[in-house]
């Protein structure tokens, strides 16, 4: 009987093994389950409410709800949202209503990947979250605020949890080491690779220890190149339709705007090897030329739509420098949102002014009805007069000039800046002209 129970216990992952078995063990989440943390109080006050736990893979999302239920006398109670519908939730419901009425013991429900529920089976959580019947506790990947009801969210705290550093990897290292009752066989360089390739994840450092405990030979130490080979290939911690993919094209952005190339290569390269389509981040580029660059060097979105043209031909992996000759372009090009303000200016008068009319000068008379109510008469050809520039108004009658464009002095920009101030100047000079006649006529 010996034998096998201690059999039993070897065979168990050394994660599980290593589970923390109170709050004060759960590494890299102080500022959540410390003593004077929000969680923390709460335990030691015995007053829990429900709340969702926002953090990524392998923080210690299912550790901290399991241990604040053990440490409350609250039955806890386990589900995934993959795996669970409607008929699993009201299940759990009715068993927590009956608990609570024979044994008088409340239900801590905890729901991993709470985001993957749609609408209505997020709603129906609602009455039993307000009556008491159970204390809810989410666990999500995602941002609560884009993923969760309004409703639900508004009866939950939302506490974010760090991804795991590596000081927080070191902890489970050496307590992996503890527990085996061997120093982990690897050299220095091997270990901090360890802990690169974790990406934040404790679950996953400490699957990858115990297979390095297993393949190693006695007296073996493991360089990084051998690490490698374990790990063959780690996905980064991504999804395509969800929030790591616009922090990261974020990321991007900000840091083509900021005109840091290394940092733009990185984010750029981040996303794709997670997997981006390279068309959506092509796209992106796009924007950012006429966007960002825009006027203060106009070649920046014929060069995206070269590069991009580039990529439709060539696909991966060549194109792929295509996508990188386009960021370093645009990371190190002037830079302007002079068109980009404009546009927002120009469309809120547009909205602000309804239906003005054009004035009748600038309208074509193609019927003689229209020539008769003065479409088109006294129009100026401007190309007809000397300095191709008659100052005309082209805002509706009775509509005062609005400046909605302004260049900045950077770039190609700074020569349309120069363009813009001279017909402003010379548009004030023949409307003063224009004046000074009038009255002189009168």
């Amino acid at each position: 009987m010996e034998d096998t129970l201690f059999s039993s216990q070897v065979k168990r992952p050394l994660a599980d093994r290593l589970r923390p078995q109170s709050l004060a063990e759960v590494v890299g989440q102080d500022q959540v389950v410390g003593a004077d943390a929000p969680l923390g109080r709460m335990v030691r006050a015995g007053k829990i409410s429900s709340f969702i736990l926002w953090g990524p893979p392998g923080c210690g999302k299912t550790t901290i709800a399991r241990l604040i239920a053990e440490n409350t006398n609250l039955y806890f109670e386990q589900i995934s949202a993959v795996f669970s519908g409607v008929a699993d939730l009201k299940r759990v419901f009715q068993y927590a209503q009956e608990r609570r009425a024979n044994q008088g013991k409340g239900t801590l429900l905890f729901v991993d990947e709470i985001h993957r529920f749609n609408k209505s089976q997020q709603d129906g959580f609602l009455p039993y979250v307000e009556d008491g019947t159970i204390i809810l506790v989410g666990a999500t990947t995602e941002n609560p605020s884009f993923e969760l009801n309004a409703a639900l969210l508004s009866r939950c705290q939302v506490f974010v949890l760090n991804r795991l550093s590596a000081d927080d990897f070191e902890v489970l290292l050496q307590r992996a080491e503890k527990e085996t009752g061997r120093k982990l066989p690897v050299d220095d360089e091997a270990r901090q690779f360890m802990k690169d390739t974790a990406d934040g994840d404790g679950r996953y450092i400490l699957n990858l220890a115990e297979s390095v405990f297993a393949y190693a030979k006695d007296g073996e130490v493991f360089d990084k190149d051998a690490i490698v080979k374990i790990v063959r290939s780690r996905a980064p911690i991504y999804d395509k339709g969800r929030d790591g993919h616009y922090n990261l094209i974020s990321a991007v952005h900000k840091s083509l705007r900021g005109s840091d190339v290394d940092a733009a290569l990185y984010w750029a390269a981040r996303m794709l090897e997670a997997g981006e389509d390279p068309k959506y981040l092509l796209r992106r580029l796009t924007r950012f030329a006429v966007e960002d660059v825009s006027m203060a060097d106009p070649q920046a979105v014929i060069h995206a739509i070269a590069c991009w043209d580039t990529y439709d031909r060539l696909g991966s992996p060549e194109g792929d420098l295509a996508i990188m000759q386009l960021v370093v372009y645009l990371a190190t090009a002037p830079k302007s949102a002079g068109v980009y303000k404009a546009m927002h200016k120009a469309r809120e008068l547009a909205r602000k002014t309804g239906s003005l009319m054009p004035p009748k000068n600038i309208l074509n008379a193609p019927t003689k009805l229209m020539k008769e109510l003065g479409y088109g008469e006294g129009y100026i050809y401007d190309q007809d007069l000397e300095d191709g520039f008659s100052g005309a108004n082209y805002f509706p009658d009775g509509m005062n000039r609005t400046k909605l464009y302004f260049p900045v002095d950077r770039g190609f920009e700074r020569e349309v800046k120069k363009r813009v101030e001279y017909f402003d100047n010379l548009r004030a000079e023949k409307q003063r002209a224009a004046r000074k006649e009038k009255d002189l006529k009168g």
